[in-house]
């Protein structure tokens, strides 16, 4: 058996069956014991109205008219039917409802030996109330009130106790499993529909999301599938973006060291130095865009902790500002909680963008401690350069994105503010770039406080 939800419903079937054959033998023992208990009960009932009606009939030598008066009087006494018979078996007499009852032949009597060798036949009083609503009544009962409800009034007449039980039982059976089927099977539908979008995405469908449907934990799983599939393709999407733009640019470079190489042999002396420096300066283009790919790659969807050290962001500024002449200005101790490694990358890259694009101005370096009721820690670089176009400023930080003519005149791989951007999300913070007054360009990157 191999579908899921033929399992659990032959699980909650067997279940069910287990249950109501445990149930029918409980009801069974509990009805046999309550059936042995009345009929005990009324026996003992049946041998004191015997010993009472012995002692209160006239004796075996009387005639036997006498006896069968006085028999009928007692059976009207006690609205019970009785019958006498003598110790050799020849019947005495016996009150009109008894002889109804024995034409009738539905009920058997029940005989009840005397000490002087006669026969009291009657009755068991369960008999007539459960089958006439007649019998020996208790004080106060009135002749006219109705029989008691029987035990199974759904039943047919005539159906034995045990068989009626037994009957409900398996009604009540297959009710359930029919009611089970449709509630097994919706759920286990929605598990096969899980199973399959699964599949798609497996196949390489990465846009495939599946159906959420309900509030229960298949719902979860197939929202927790949705939420991951968005991830993967996502993720999937920028490598392959970066694959494409990585192998687009690494073309430039080896293109011209390409035809530097085969220039250089023919060259003359003074045009192979020239050749040498363009092969030199090709290849530190390409290390430095080989390493900016690779992490890119490890940045870009990174779910690791990151490793959080103490870092003195004045201490690094300072570095990085004297590699390209630029000013620090800093307010009080600026301490966040990162990875020293990434965030002096990030703001040597900010600073190298300047230097780049800022048309030789002055760089500054502005940095902030959190203000009272805000845990944030900002970080300014800022230029006086020709700036960035207001609908460019979010472009700029897309992975290969340069401002028209910006490769021509300045080079760069277009994957530096890219970097920024995925350092500062990585520490939790972010990054923008804002127009300067007067002119110019400020990048602003904003970090929790240690």
């Amino acid at each position: 058996m191999k579908s899921l939800y033929l399992r659990i419903y032959a699980t909650v079937v067997v279940v069910l069956a287990l249950f109501a054959f445990a149930s029918g033998f409980v009801v069974e023992q509990h009805l046999d014991r309550e059936r042995q208990r009345s009929e005990s009960a009324a026996n003992e009932r049946l041998e004191a109205w015997a010993d009472l009606i012995q002692r209160s009939l006239p004796g075996p030598d009387t005639p036997a008219e006498t006896q069968a008066a006085a028999l009928r009087e007692w059976s009207q006494r006690l609205r019970f039917p009785l019958a006498l018979d003598d110790a050799s078996g020849q019947r005495i007499g016996a009150s009109d409802s008894f002889n109804r009852r024995i034409e009738e032949g539905s009920i058997r009597p029940y005989p009840a030996k005397l000490d002087d060798g006669r026969t009291l036949w009657t009755f068991r009083p369960g008999q007539l109330r459960s089958q006439y609503g007649t019998g020996p009544r208790r004080p106060g009962e009135r002749e006219g009130r109705p029989p008691p409800p029987p035990p199974w009034p759904l039943l047919p007449a005539g159906v034995p106790r045990g068989a009626g039980l037994v009957l409900v039982l398996v009604v009540l059976f297959i009710a359930i499993a029919a009611g089970a089927y449709p509630v097994v099977r919706r759920l286990t539908r929605r598990l096969e529909a899980l199973k399959k979008g699964v599949e798609q995405f497996g196949a390489g469908e990465l846009s495939h999301r599946v159906a959420v449907n309900g509030s229960d934990e298949v719902a979860a799983v197939a929202s927790s599938f949705n939420v991951a599939a968005q991830r993967v393709e996502a993720l999937v999407q920028s490598h392959r973006s970066l694959l494409a733009n990585a192998s687009h640019e690494l073309r430039s470079p080896l293109a011209r060291m390409k035809m530097a190489v085969s220039m250089l042999d023919a060259a003359a002396p003074a045009q192979r130095e020239k050749l040498k420096r363009e092969i030199d300066r090709n290849v530190v283009e390409l290390d430095a865009l080989v390493e900016e790919v690779l992490l890119a790659s490890r940045l870009d969807g990174a779910q690791d902790p990151l490793h959080r050290d103490r870092v003195d962001l004045f201490a690094v500024a300072a570095e990085e500002a004297s590699r390209v002449d630029a000013t620090v200005d800093c307010e009080g101790e600026v301490v966040v909680a990162g990875d020293e490694r990434l965030l002096r990358r990030a703001l040597r890259n900010l600073l190298e963008n300047a230097r780049r694009y800022g048309g030789g101005s002055e760089i500054t370096v502005v940095l902030r401690p959190p203000a009272e009721g805000r845990g944030e820690t900002t970080i300014q670089v800022c230029d006086r350069g020709a700036g960035v176009p207001a609908e460019m400023r979010e472009r700029i930080f897309e992975p290969f994105f340069r401002l028209p003519g910006h490769a021509e005149q300045a080079g760069g791989v277009g994957l530096g503010l890219s970097l920024v951007k995925q350092i500062a999300e990585r520490h939790g913070g972010s990054v923008r770039c804002e127009a300067r007054e007067g002119g110019g360009t400020c990048f602003r990157i904003t970090l929790p406080a240690a």
